[in-house]
């Protein structure tokens, strides 16, 4: 029995720090040993004979108080007005969300009922003219070159899918949430990824489709992770493009991170267990070892913590050693850090927090997704307008 619960503990740990860390390692070694042999992420700008018709699509619920600094964002973009057309798609809106928006100068406004962001954004498709499709959400604001460059990944015909980079930023509230120190680091992964095939996710600040690779997926599942494995299935590439900038308040506090994160993992499970993100048929091996390490791992996280917290016990109890004893003390350690940091407010305690948190919020995802399913509608997160 102590050799199970050895194999487990190890088992546990080795999976965890391997989607942490080592997969990130790994990358970053295949990288260098590829070195010329990788396609670079396109990042020249594009000439006024290549530009291509842009449907700017928006989808917006209550969005009033940043519709008009979105639309003026928009208008400011570095792209000919006459091959940009801007579409606000008013998922229910009950406040002047629309008025505004036509005010602001949107070519288009819908006005739909409740139907969800994903509805909202295939209606607007529906009458978009133009031969690429971007995306954004209300509260992002783009740097004035960033749908060119984002726009540059279709040059290759095998890339269907282009995200850019969104970096989070403070409000005006003085916050504790460490969700910028993790998303730099995510961002660092996905290049890597970019570099060597295609990225595993997507975000929904900054993104673009061909207007033939476009699909329509369940309403419950975000274009940011259902389009990138999907468009792989079909046999095209999903890029990250860093040089493609936008910004977006993050959540003020650690505790409106969580809320936020376990609201989208409730619509991450249904993706993954049912939306066809299991499925290995249509990746390649690097691909399916991609999928595995970056995204079914770090979903597991919280399973693979208790495990290696449960067996480490155990281990403990049969057969006191100093090297178990340590590794039990570090895993204390870790969660101690974590409750002090809501009455210390130190670095090291705060980033303990938002990771302890951040994994709790998966398994919080499941629950919700499991007791009561998954509703297509959303609400902004608190201090991000």
């Amino acid at each position: 029995m102590l050799i199970l619960f050895e194999a487990l503990f190890w088992a546990a740990a080795a999976l965890i720090g391997w989607t942490q860390l080592g997969y990130a390692l790994a990358l970053a070694i295949l990288a260098r040993v590829k070195g010329s042999a990788i396609t670079p992420t396109p990042t020249r700008r594009m000439t006024g004979r290549s530009l291509p018709k842009v449907s700017l699509i928006v989808a917006a619920h209550n969005e009033q108080a940043v519709i008009e600094r979105k639309l003026a964002n928009a208008l400011a973009l570095d792209y000919p007005r006459e091959l940009l057309e801007i579409i606000v798609a008013c998922d229910g809106c009950t406040d002047e969300t629309a008025e505004r928006a036509r005010r602001a100068g949107a070519d288009l406004v819908l006005e739909l009922p409740r139907v969800g962001k994903i509805r909202a954004q295939d209606a607007a498709v529906e009458t978009a003219r133009g031969e690429i499709l971007a995306f954004s959400d209300a509260n992002c604001v783009w740097e004035s070159d960033a749908l060119r460059v984002l726009l540059n990944a279709f040059a290759d015909p095998e890339v269907g899918y282009a995200c850019g980079q969104v970096r989070f930023v403070q409000g005006a509230l003085a916050g504790n949430n460490q969700e910028g120190l993790y998303w730099r680091y995510e961002m660092a992964v996905r290049a890597l990824e970019s570099q060597l095939g295609s990225i595993t996710a997507g975000n929904g600040a900054i993104y673009a489709t061909r207007r033939e690779s476009y699909m329509i997926v369940d309403p419950v599942m975000g274009h940011d992770l259902s389009f990138p494995f999907k468009i792989v299935k079909r046999g095209q590439r999903a890029i990250y493009v860093p040089g493609a900038l936008a910004t977006e308040k993050m959540a003020p506090s650690i505790e409106g991170e969580f809320a936020r994160k376990r609201r989208m993992m409730s619509h991450t499970w249904p993706i993954v267990l049912r939306g066809g993100m299991l499925s290995p048929r249509g990746y390649g091996l690097g691909y399916s070892i991609a999928i595995i390490s970056h995204r079914l791992l770090r979903y597991a996280t919280p399973a693979l913590h208790l495990l290696a917290l449960l067996a480490n016990v155990a281990v403990v109890i049969m057969q006191p050693s100093p090297l178990y004893l340590a590794t039990l003390a570090l895993q204390v350690c870790l969660l101690a850090a974590a409750t002090l940091a809501s009455v210390i407010r130190l670095r090291p305690l705060l980033i303990a927090r938002y990771y302890v948190l951040s994994t709790a919020s998966l398994a919080a995802g499941l629950w919700d997704w499991a007791r009561h399913g998954t509703s297509p509608g959303w609400e902004a997160a608190q201090g991000t307008r």
